[in-house]
């Protein structure tokens, strides 16, 4: 996390010194949730709370470019999602750091009277830290979540890297990401901007789970077995599905975004610095009549 908060601060001061006034900087609020094996399809289902910092390069009133960097958590439990049988659980920390393209629908640049508002999508490529943790079972009350929380990756809980058929999986990844929003200029520098976007990951194991139960004697502790089958029907048959390998797993991020535009020099390329300059001398010329 440190080190994505420094790349951020790092890029944002860097781009802003170069770029001046067409240059944007501010944070992001809002929510995180997950989809995969223990949330197949609950959009928005068990959301987080989620922070951020934004930095966004406008190089014309259509186009920009922009960094993120995001921190949130992914929660999901089998109890709310409809599969209480197989008693899962798990979070999730996410730190995300990403560049993105971003393209207005209409023409727009913060601090104009007449392109104040605009849709936008936006696409990109980033790097993402997780870590899967859950708590640790109750022998007398399967369903009890009061258990100290333990992490998942070190564990090996489906063989991974004990088996030849299933790899070890690496909690930095490489993620996707792409949305929507809309922007709406308030001030002469400040913006606010209400925002969703996807997460297209490379991994099955944001929640720790893919494939198949394994033999419990091939798992190094009796953490691992414990954590590893935690089904109300009792130990599981080696084998027999855990989750599903068809697909890998996705986060998200929604929220609000609040940025200020800073530095010195050109607002904006034109045709969006001759309307300012238009604007400044309509107002000029108001205040003499």
């Amino acid at each position: 996390m440190k080190k994505l908060i420094f790349c951020f601060l790092i890029w944002a001061f860097a781009a802003s010194s170069m770029f001046g006034q067409r240059s944007e900087i501010g944070v992001f609020t809002g929510g995180s949730f997950y989809l995969g094996d223990l949330n197949p399809s609950g959009l928005f289902s068990q959301t987080q709370f989620a922070v951020g910092g934004v930095y966004r390069l406008n190089l014309t009133t259509r186009w920009a470019l922009r960094a993120n960097a995001l921190w949130g958590t992914i929660t999901a439990d089998d109890a709310i999602s409809g599969t209480p049988e197989r008693n899962l659980h798990f979070r999730s920390r996410i730190s995300e750091f990403s560049i993105q393209a971003e393209i207005n629908f209409l023409t727009y640049f913060t601090g104009s009277r007449h392109h104040r508002f605009s849709p936008y999508l936006f696409g990109g490529v980033g790097m993402f830290t997780f870590n899967p943790q859950a708590r640790i079972p109750n022998p007398e009350n399967p369903l009890d979540r009061s258990g100290r929380w333990v992490d998942l990756a070190p564990l090996r809980t489906e063989g991974q890297g004990l088996i030849s058929s299933v790899e070890s999986y690496n909690t930095t990844q490489i993620v996707f990401p792409f949305g929507l929003g809309f922007k709406f200029s308030l001030s002469e520098r400040i913006s606010v901007g209400m925002e969703w976007g996807m997460r297209k990951t490379l991994t099955d194991y944001l929640d720790d789970v893919s494939g198949f139960y394994v033999n419990p004697n091939i798992l190094e502790s009796d953490l691992a077995r414990n954590m590893a089958d935690r089904s109300l029907d009792g130990p599981q048959p080696p084998g027999s599905q855990r989750g599903s390998r068809n697909r890998t797993d996705w986060y998200s991020f929604a929220g609000i975004t609040l940025t200020a535009r800073i530095g010195s020099g050109p607002a904006m390329p034109c045709p969006a610095n001759q309307e300012r300059t238009a604007d400044r001398t309509r107002r000029q010329f108001e205040r003499t009549r």
